[in-house]
């Protein structure tokens, strides 16, 4: 005779909802185990006489739950091969609602040739309907509370969240919640729901989540649905849904007229504004600025959309491709010791992609890669960066030095000749040759640059407030005035920095 396990749910812990098929498979069993004893049916067990044996003692045993289902779905079926009758393995609720165990026993009894039987049960989740008096058709989830994630949250649907054995638990749920929902958004906790006398239904702010003591195996935190804007406006679909309105024949008339061509100057300056708020002690501003580059980001995914191109999500779904993929020594089996060797695998991964779509690497350009519409000192960077690391490039820092001040005697003989176009030409050999500079001292010629524009915009600053102390406007002024303020502003503002 094939061994077998037959899987029972005692439900949520009211007698009166025991169906009468499980009943008589708890009559009847040979061989009972509970996968735990603290649970209400227990005390009917014992009233009636029905012998058992539970695995509460793997809990102490154990470090994980992992480690506690995996090892009572070993014991299930090792009793089954030992029994000549069939295993009856009781669990709390539900056999197909949160039990771990009976997931395991799945997939393992087809391997092991024991025949596996699943009889249900009253889930928890009948009670919290009936109890906490919401209708899962208006969009529902069930979530574990030992593993909760804020990328599983959705506010416009009814959330469930079992599994909340704990103080510590509840705490753990209660910051992951904060990451969306508001701190004082009242929440229910649920315990026992459903058993006479047990019962306990609390309903209680976010923030005081974990301040309740009265825990236990048959707890649970429920989230109402709501479509409140405070709420949804914190999720991406409302973005994306927004960003559609928006684009729509009853939508706003500008950005309907918008089109890749007319908003290539808003994405670039959207980036640099964001550039701008990493020198700012004010994260609020980042976060302002960031949204407004996402806002390019989503346009341009729109209008593809709507062209039939491409969507958000596929832009989503081919960056996270790419991430795990180049990314082998983190989500693969690829080692790399540091960030050297990081970059190392993600270029070879970037030389097997082109290769992929028959590009042949080794004909290509060592310059080829670099944008065309790079800001130019940035591009000469670039462009110096990959010629240098085939050996196109001076050894020692005095040779660059003496590039730099021949550039710039051919820019002073370019303005003796008054020829704008060669003072042209050679003003852009000399910018090439001082990001040459910069190279050569580590030193990121954009940075450099950034940091002297807003020097001069400090200083010119200080010029301008020192004027109107003084009652004047720059009509009221001359050169020499102003470059005496500019001299002053250098200590000035030099002291402050220090």
């Amino acid at each position: 005779m094939q061994p077998q396990i037959i899987v029972v749910g005692l439900g949520s812990g009211d007698p009166d909802q025991l169906t009468l098929g499980v009943w008589k498979q708890l009559q009847a069993a040979d061989k009972l185990c509970l996968r735990t004893d603290r649970h209400p049916m227990v005390a009917m067990l014992q009233a009636n006489g029905i012998g058992y044996e539970s695995f509460d003692a793997l809990y102490e045993r154990h470090d994980s739950f992992e480690e506690v289902y995996e090892a009572i779905a070993g014991d299930l079926l090792a009793a089954a091969k030992a029994s000549s009758a069939p295993v009856v393995y009781a669990v709390p609720g539900h056999p197909m609602v949160a039990e771990k165990t009976v997931q395991l026993l799945r997939d393992r009894c087809p391997q092991e040739g024991v025949a596996l039987q699943l009889l249900g049960g009253e889930s928890f989740l009948d009670q919290a309907f009936l109890r906490l008096g919401f209708d899962p058709i208006e969009g529902f989830q069930l979530l574990n509370g030992t593993d909760l994630s804020v990328h599983s949250l959705n506010p416009q649907l009814h959330t469930v969240i079992g599994q909340v054995y704990d103080t510590f638990t509840a705490s753990d749920v209660k910051l992951t919640l904060m990451e969306l929902y508001p701190d004082d958004l009242e929440v229910v906790v649920g315990h026992a729901l459903g058993v006479a006398d047990e019962e306990r239904i609390h309903r209680i702010p976010l923030y005081e989540l974990d301040h309740l003591q009265d825990y236990g195996n048959l707890s649970l935190v429920w989230v109402p649905r709501s479509d409140e804007d405070r709420l949804r406006n914190r999720t991406f679909a409302r973005l994306h849904e927004i960003v559609a309105i928006l684009r729509s024949p009853e939508g706003c008339p500008w950005d309907r007229e918008q089109t890749h061509q007319s908003l290539r100057k808003n994405l670039i300056e959207e980036a640099y504004e964001v550039l701008e708020t990493f020198d700012e002690a004010d994260p609020e501003h980042m976060a302002e600025e960031l949204g407004d580059l996402m806002l390019q980001i989503m346009l341009h995914s729109q209008i593809e959309a709507e062209e039939g191109g491409f969507t958000v999500l596929d832009v989503i779904g081919a960056l996270n491709e790419k991430l795990i993929r180049r990314h082998p020594h983190v989500f693969g089996d690829m080692q790399a010791e540091d960030a050297e060797d990081a970059l190392q695998n993600w270029q070879q991964i970037k030389q097997e992609e082109k290769r992929q779509k028959g590009v042949d690497p080794a004909e290509l350009s060592v310059l080829s890669g670099v944008p065309r519409e790079l800001p130019g000192l940035m591009k000469a960077y670039k462009l110096q960066k990959k010629a240098a690391a085939v050996g196109f490039d001076w050894t020692r820092l005095e040779e660059v030095l003496e590039v730099v001040e021949s550039e710039l005697a051919e820019v002073r003989e370019a303005i003796a000749e008054q020829s704008f176009k060669e003072q042209q030409e050679e003003l852009g050999d000399l910018l090439f040759a001082v990001v040459n500079l910069a190279r050569f001292l580590k030193i990121e010629p954009e940075e450099a640059m950034a940091g002297a524009n807003r020097k001069f915009f400090e200083r010119f600053g200080y010029i301008e407030r020192q004027l109107r102390l003084k009652g004047k406007n720059f009509d009221q002024t001359d050169l020499q005035e102003m470059e005496s303020l500019w001299q002053e502003a250098k200590k000035v503002l030099r002291i402050d920095m220090n």
